[in-house]
């Protein structure tokens, strides 16, 4: 199959492209960085240097694939991250009607089920209707939860306070998830040009706040660290005051707050995957112990 992918050489797309290339695909891997293109092609694959917030661009890369991979790329430099996830996902869309591909997987997020009060998955939510419009075409969305990575942001905070705090925290609990095991995910679904699976969750572990300290607490030699929750305006406050973006913080504070409430997983927890992924929090610990080290 002629497979595309958006997302460069990424924590999820690098995986996918070689798990992909490995079963004899065809795979294309979109980058707007034209430096990637020798490491893309090193890995087997073509590379094809443009934005996909350029449909001129998208059409054609599009046009011969028997399935795509559409995510949206970070780009914080967006005061409005909800606008700027709409207009990438109409490019996509537009993309997609033009070119006849008929296999589509988007990356959503856990919480897309939501309109609102979710900060950046709002965008995904978005994403998921204008994608849902598109007629003749079999599309899955994959959700899923929250990334294992996003826990190095917390490095700092427990070497200089020696605890984690955040609006969310302590028994609130957290399906976890490893680009690792949302590639072989992904992996599965793209291959299915028939796939009947609208949504499909990937999670690799799941656990409270306090549980995940408990294990990144062991790996770095903290035994007792705590997951504190703080107050929203203090951690407003922290954020401004490390240059975060105002709409950036916003958001962030949103979504945990819909993390602390637990509507961000209502629709997870109705609909859990029927196996978890193989990277649990104990083996992420170790990558987490590395990077702390180093703090």
């Amino acid at each position: 199959m002629n497979i595309v992918l958006t997302g460069s050489l990424g924590h999820i797309s690098k995986p996918l492209a070689q798990t992909l290339i490995q079963q004899g695909h065809s795979v294309t891997i979109i980058s707007n960085n034209a430096g990637r293109q020798k490491e893309i092609e090193a890995i087997g694959a073509k590379a094809a240097i443009g934005s996909v917030e350029d449909i001129s661009f998208l059409i054609p890369v599009f046009k011969n694939a028997a399935a795509v991979y559409c995510m949206i790329p970070p780009n914080f430099s967006e005061a409005d991250q909800i606008a700027y996830y709409e207009r990438t996902g109409e490019v996509y869309a537009s993309a997609i009607r033009q070119s006849g591909v008929k296999r589509v997987i988007h990356l959503s997020s856990y919480g897309a089920h939501l309109e609102k009060g979710t900060g950046f998955i709002t965008g995904s939510h978005r994403i998921e209707t204008i994608f849902n419009a598109i007629p003749g075409i079999s599309l899955t969305h994959i959700r899923p939860g929250y990334f294992y990575y996003n826990l190095f942001s917390f490095a700092a905070m427990i070497k200089y306070a020696g605890f984690i705090g955040s609006v969310y925290g302590d028994n609130d609990r957290l399906p976890l998830v490893s680009p690792i095991d949302i590639a072989a995910a992904i992996a599965e679904e793209i291959t299915h040009l028939n796939g009947t699976e609208k949504v499909r969750y990937v999670v690799s572990d799941e656990c409270t706040c306090n549980e995940v300290a408990q294990s990144l607490g062991a790996a770095i030699g903290i035994p007792g660290l705590q997951w504190k929750i703080l107050p929203e305006e203090q951690v407003l406050k922290a954020l401004l005051g490390n240059g975060i973006p105002e709409g950036v913080a916003y958001s962030l504070v949103e979504l945990g707050l819909a993390i602390h409430s637990g509507i961000l997983r209502e629709d997870y927890g109705q609909n859990k995957p029927a196996a978890f992924g193989k990277v649990k929090v104990a083996a992420f610990a170790k990558e987490f112990a590395d990077v702390y080290n180093q703090q």
